[in-house]
Order: C-alpha cells, then sequence, then structure tokens
C-alpha cells in the first residue's frame, strides 16, 4: 500500500468555508498525486456533521459555524468524486476545550472533568482534558466514532495525539484512584512518571483502542482504523499512548507516528529510530509518518520536504501524510509543485 495522506483542518485554513472551496481543494489534491485526505470532524467541542449524539448529549448538533450544511458529507462527495480516499479526524480526542477552563463539555458534564494530583482540572498546554480514564467518557467517544461509520461513507477513521491519549499528570480523580487501590491495595504513586503508574495507565488505554478496534470492524470489517500519535517513547511518557503495543496487538491498521521535526537532520534521527527500533518487520508496511509542513509561522522548505520523502523510502516507508493542507497553497503552490513533480507522479 502506497499512502500519500494531507490533514484538512478548519483552523488557519479556508477549505471547510463552503462547498465551492472543498470541491476545488479536492481537485487540487489528486492533480497533486495524493490518494488520501483526513479531514477533522471533531474539535472545540463540536462536531463538523450533524450529529444526533452530540444534539441528545449536549444540545449542540454541530459547529454553529457550519448551521445548515455538513462539512463531512461535502468532503466525501468532492472526495469521491475524484477518486480519493476519505478518512475522518477526530481531533480532540479526550479534550474538551482549549484554553476555555473546561468549555462547554465539561460545564454540562462536571463528572467527566480529569484531574491533576492537587484536584484540579488537568490542563496541559493549554487544552482541558476529559477523564479518558473513565469508562462513560470512553462510551460517549465511541459512540462518536461509530455514529461517522455507520452515518456515512467513509474509508477509516483516525484519533491523533489526544485520542487514546491521556496527560501522565491525570488519573487522580476518585474512580480512577479506587480501581488502582482495589488492583494493588495501596494509592497511586504521587510521581506521576512512576513507571509501574505509566504503564498501567497507559493499559486502559490500550483497551479502549482494542475496544473501538472491535465495534469498528463489527460495523464495517473494510474501514481503517489510523493512529497518529506522538512518537514513542515521549508519548508515552507525557500523553501514555504505547503504540509499539498497540501494533503488536494489532488493533490498528494503519499508523502515522507525528516526526514533527524542524529540521532534516532532527527527521532523520526519529525517522530511522521508528523504522530500524519500534516498528520493524511486517510492522514497517502499516507506517505512514506524519510530517510537518506548516504551523504558526514556520514552514518547511522544498529540499528538506524531498529529502524527508526520500529518507521515507529507503527506510522501507511507503507514504506519509502532511500537515497541513494550506502548506501546499503558499507561495504559488511551491511544495504542491515539487511534490508532484519529483514524488507523486502518477
Amino acid at each position: 500500500m502506497k499512502l500519500r495522506g494531507i490533514w484538512l483542518t478548519n483552523v488557519d485554513s479556508q477549505v471547510f468555508h463552503s462547498r465551492e472551496k472543498i470541491i476545488e481543494a479536492m481537485g487540487f489534491l489528486i492533480e497533486t498525486g495524493f490518494n488520501v485526505v483526513f479531514p477533522v470532524v471533531w474539535n472545540r467541542g463540536f462536531t463538523l456533521y450533524p450529529s444526533q449524539l452530540m444534539a441528545t448529549t449536549f444540545g449542540r448538533e454541530i459547529n454553529p459555524v457550519y448551521e445548515g450544511r455538513d462539512p463531512l458529507g461535502e468532503v466525501i462527495t468532492a472526495a469521491k468524486g475524484v477518486g480519493l480516499k476519505v478518512i475522518p479526524w477526530f481531533e480532540y480526542g479526550f479534550v474538551s476545550a482549549y484554553k476555555q477552563n473546561g468549555g462547554f463539555l465539561l460545564s454540562k458534564k462536571p463528572e467527566w472533568r480529569a484531574t491533576d494530583r492537587k484536584g484540579s482540572l488537568l490542563v496541559k498546554n493549554g487544552f482541558a482534558w476529559m477523564n479518558a480514564l473513565d469508562e462513560e467518557v470512553q462510551n460517549f467517544l465511541l459512540a462518536l466514532v461509530l455514529e461517522v461509520v455507520k452515518n456515512y461513507d467513509v474509508d477509516g477513521i483516525q484519533g491523533d495525539d489526544r485520542m487514546p491519549a491521556f496527560p501522565s499528570e491525570g488519573g487522580y480523580d476518585g474512580k480512577t484512584i479506587a480501581r488502582y487501590r482495589q488492583q494493588f491495595s495501596c494509592h497511586p504513586p504521587q510521581n506521576h512518571k512512576h513507571q509501574k503508574w505509566l504503564q498501567w495507565r497507559a493499559d486502559i488505554l490500550t483497551n479502549f483502542l482494542a475496544r473501538l478496534y472491535r465495534e469498528v470492524k463489527a460495523v464495517k470489517p473494510n474501514v481503517l482504523v489510523s493512529m497518529t500519535p506522538s512518537f514513542y517513547k515521549w508519548g508515552f511518557n507525557e500523553y501514555l499512548q504505547d503504540y509499539p503495543t498497540w501494533m503488536q496487538r494489532k488493533i490498528v491498521d494503519i499508523i502515522h507516528p507525528q516526526l514533527y521535526r524542524r529540521d532534516f537532520c532532527s527527521y532523520k534521527t526519529i525517522a530511522q529510530q521508528l523504522a530500524k527500533q519500534q516498528l520493524t518487520g511486517n510492522h514497517l508496511s502499516k507506517v505512514f509518518p506524519g510530517i510537518l509542513i506548516k504551523v504558526g509561522s514556520y514552514r518547511i522548505s522544498e529540499d528538506y520536504l524531498l529529502a524527508a520523502i526520500a529518507y521515507n523510502r529507503f527506510l522501507g516507508i511507503q507514504g506519509e501524510v502532511l500537515f497541513f493542507y494550506e502548506g501546499l497553497r503558499e507561495n504559488d503552490d511551491a511544495l504542491a509543485k515539487v511534490l508532484r513533480k519529483y514524488v507523486y507522479f502518477k
């Protein structure tokens, strides 16, 4: 399998603003040589499609910006029309809000909040978290994913560095403490990076992913379960993401570790680690790393992008996913032109 993917965001991007912009973007991507799009469908406490689950649970059917539309449906129609596969991306995962003290979701469901060691709302890098270790919260996220699988003609679904994920500072809520005490007859360690405590919580998230995988396949066996976690072992220590175990347990079909480095030398180091130590042999055929091409004021250079893709192929990696679409369109579509010319030509 060769995968040439791109993430579509509704932040710092115009793509979702209208059906016409979506159609134009899909045509542009297929001409450039991409074959998969990963459109965001869940962030900031909203869906980007009319959700019955959100309507009944929170009284919010869709992000109000898209009231009266169905951006996911529009992306699917436009993408399938030109031959692109569509894998919706649940960007916020277990995050409830960014810089809003928990936001709307936790104001409606305060029992879902995650807490740190001091009993405060769990916030990391500005993001407030729901309790990813809580079964009720897991059931909600799973139902959101299954709603998309059941109602749309998608080729896969995708979790990221927020699903399944949970800051390692979390897990000090009453329910989780009681669960840990029942198993080990003692309180969880105060050191949130204590190895046994890290692994115990990571295993809960891994079991959630196993359940998600099983339930998605029960609805539509051919739908791919895709994950784009933070790079191991940093992602394990900070967000309890144990993707070597996910691969061993065969609970993910394709995986896109975020190799977000801003120079080729750093990229090469972790790409080599990924392919030579972490996900070797048969696993490597399922690996298509994430490459950062634009964020804030950062822009990848043409040379770095081409070098990273060439190095992926050298390692036996047959594709990648780029973050994100608007990076292709800057400087008169400069990156798209080099991809078309040197890499993604048919």
